[in-house]
This record gives structure tokens, C-alpha cells and sequence, in this order.
């Protein structure tokens, strides 16, 4: 009797997940998850990519039509620095063009970042369970938010990185900036800090997954903040004391306000 009621039950389980299957094929053309193989997954694969590429191409695009204005954003610290006297200089006649180009790569970057974002979302989603769900959305705002914020960062400190790498040559030095080397020491100081800004970001999920502890990472203190202190003077693409102080300060916040996270959520 209760082998009879077993396989009733694995009947009915195996018709609803058939169910299952034939209402997502019916709603999204494409086969459930559970139900593909490793070509039709990399098929899938392949459609998110191609979709996130052509949203870089056209951002690409859209960003080189306001080439001027991110010219000119990007150089207003250079210009806070030295007012009345900041033009630049290039001395190759390729220059310019490589400039435009870079500028328009960076600016397709950071305008299709969304797009690329929900399509790795759409890709991993399905695999998903409910609360596995519940817990990634947030994970991708909050880095979202993180990686903005350290960009931010790194580009209101930059004039005061340039002053002192102005300063530490002596007076009688005169400087004439090529646009690609400026603009390049910008964008790398901007995609470090807000890559490190995701710190707090890979803490926590390092929690959730057990994999360390709140209490183990609290115990691990001193040597964390010495590590990131470090790791602010190394990387910091200016070796300004302003800068580096500005990145490792809000990274041992962050390493704390994990810690915090942590325990509220386990």
C-alpha cells in the first residue's frame, strides 16, 4: 500500500515537472533549464552574450557622439588643478583618434554595464531557487551601487593626487599632459577604486556560502586592516598619500560593516 501511494506521488511529481517544462517551452520559445543539454546551454549562452555586445557597440556609439563632454568632465580636475592653463598636448598624430576611441570604449563600458547585468542575470536566473533569488538581487544592486561610488571617489581625489605628483618633481619642473596618458591614469585610478569597493560585496557572500565566519573574520582584524592598508598603497595608480588614504579608510569600513552584515543575516 504505501509503495502504491509512493509511486502515485512520483507520478504526480513527474507530471507537474513535465507541466512544468511545456508552460515555460510555451511562454519563452526555448526549453526549460532542467530540461537542456550543454549545447542548448551554451546556445544560451552565446544569445546573452551577443546581446550584452551589441548594447556595447551602440553605448559605444551613443558615447562617442558626446565625445567632447566626456573629454571635458574627465579633464575639470586637471583644470582644478592648474586654472587658465590646462589644455593638452599630443604629440603623435595618431592621438586623437586613439583618444576618441578610448573614450568611446570606456563610455559604451560603463552605459551597457546594465544591460550586461540583466542578461547574466536572465542567463543564471532559471538555475535559481526562490531564496537563492531573493538574496542575488541585492547582491547585484549593492555592487552595482559600490562600483559608482568608488568611481566617484577616485575622481574627486584625483586633483589632489595631481598636485602632489606636480609638487613632488620641484618647481622648476613645467608639465604638458598627453591626453591619452592623463585620461588613462584617470580611468585606471576609477576602475580600481570601484573594483575594491566590491569588498564588502565578496565578505558577505563569502559568509552566506559558510565559508568563513563573522567571528573568524573579526579575529582576523589587525592583520585585515594592515593587509588593506597595503594594498591602498600599492595599487593606488598616483602613490599619493591623499589618494591611498582616501581608499584604504573606506575599505576597512567595509571590512567591518561585513562583519556586521554577517551576523544580522546568519
Amino acid at each position: 500500500m504505501a509503495v502504491n501511494l509512493e509511486n502515485g506521488r512520483l507520478k504526480r511529481t513527474k507530471e507537474k515537472g513535465t507541466r512544468i517544462v511545456a508552460a515555460w517551452r510555451e511562454r519563452h520559445g526555448r526549453p526549460h533549464p532542467n530540461a537542456m543539454t550543454l549545447l542548448e546551454h551554451l546556445s544560451e549562452l552565446r544569445r546573452r552574450l551577443i546581446i550584452s555586445v551589441v548594447a556595447f557597440v551602440a553605448a559605444s556609439i551613443v558615447a562617442a557622439v558626446f565625445y567632447q563632454q566626456m573629454l571635458n568632465l574627465l579633464q575639470h580636475p586637471y583644470c582644478r588643478v592648474n586654472p587658465g592653463h590646462c589644455s593638452f598636448y599630443y604629440t603623435a598624430p595618431l592621438d586623437p583618434l586613439t583618444l576618441r576611441i578610448k573614450l568611446a570604449a570606456f563610455g559604451g563600458l560603463v552605459l551597457s554595464l546594465p544591460v550586461a547585468l540583466w542578461e547574466l542575470w536572465r542567463f543564471i536566473n532559471p538555475g535559481l531557487h526562490r531564496h537563492e533569488r531573493r538574496v542575488i538581487v541585492p547582491f547585484v544592486v549593492a555592487g552595482s551601487v559600490l562600483f559608482v561610488g568608488g568611481c566617484a571617489l577616485a575622481y574627486l581625489v584625483f586633483p589632489h593626487a595631481l598636485e602632489f605628483l606636480q609638487s613632488v618633481g620641484g618647481p622648476s619642473l613645467r608639465e604638458i599632459l598627453n591626453p591619452n596618458q592623463y585620461l588613462s591614469l584617470v580611468i585606471i585610478m576609477m576602475v580600481l577604486f570601484g573594483s575594491t569597493f566590491e569588498l564588502p560585496v565578496i565578505l558577505v557572500a563569502l559568509q552566506l556560502a559558510h565559508i568563513v565566519t563573522p567571528r573568524t573574520l573579526l579575529d582576523w582584524w589587525r592583520w585585515a586592516v594592515i593587509s588593506l592598508t597595503l594594498i591602498a598603497a600599492i595599487f593606488t595608480p598616483s602613490s599619493d598619500p591623499f589618494s591611498m588614504l582616501a581608499l584604504a579608510v573606506p575599505l576597512v569600513a567595509f571590512y567591518f560593516l561585513a562583519i556586521l552584515i554577517g551576523k544580522l543575516l546568519l
